[in-house]
């Protein structure tokens, strides 16, 4: 006989969206930790969760075209670990440039800054990396306002092109333009004043 913490997973689960990535942590308030792990392992073992890497799962989804399930997706891993661990976190480096639509290239390393540790994890031919910053990086900021600096630092002061500015100013949504002005006043001049650029 199933215990009733079990089914109260399972059923969670049922309502995940395919490809959504979950811990222990998300049950939290159904079962304590030890119990949730086993019972997801159970469900690893009987196919109907996927085990990521060490305490990660996600709901798999199956692709009719490639006639097997779809590779894990890395946003919604690494969303997972976030609230695992309870990190802030967002993208950096090409990650951030790709999360703006402001570069096409196709990476299989992604980057991130969080206020956590620096970690790193291989996910089939993935590398997830996360880099510590100082809390004044990310604290009071919004998602969109760290990736936007994190793009720009990427790029650099001696490089930005007029080209970017506009790219950026197309990624940023209208409605939280002033949002993000306002988040990024503490940030770098030069940053500052390319973000003002942006939204004009």
């Amino acid at each position: 006989m199933r215990e009733k913490y079990q089914i109260e997973i399972e059923n969670r689960i049922k309502n995940f969206e395919g490809g959504y990535a979950f811990s222990a942590v998300d049950f939290a308030d159904i079962a304590d930790t030890d119990p949730t792990n086993k019972s997801l392992s159970r469900l690893n073992e009987s196919g109907t969760i996927r085990r990521i890497i060490q305490g990660v799962y996600d709901k798999p989804v199956y692709s009719e075209l490639l006639n097997e399930y779809s590779s894990p997706k890395v946003e919604k891993v690494v969303e997972a670990l976030a609230r695992k661990f309870n990190w802030t976190v967002a993208p950096a480096g090409e990650t951030a440039l790709n999360y703006l639509h402001m570069s096409t290239q196709v990476s299989n390393s992604w980057s991130y800054i969080s206020d956590g540790p620096y970690r790193k994890y291989e996910i089939g031919s993935y590398t997830i990396e996360f880099k510590h910053c100082a809390n004044k990086e990310i604290s009071g900021k919004s998602f969109l306002t760290v990736s936007v600096i994190q793009a720009l630092k990427f790029i650099g002061k001696a490089n930005i092109q007029k080209e970017d500015i506009e790219r950026l100013s197309f990624s940023i949504p209208s409605g939280q333009k002033q949002k993000v002005l306002e988040e990024s006043k503490t940030t770098t001049s030069w940053i500052y004043k390319a973000i003002k650029e942006a939204c004009k």
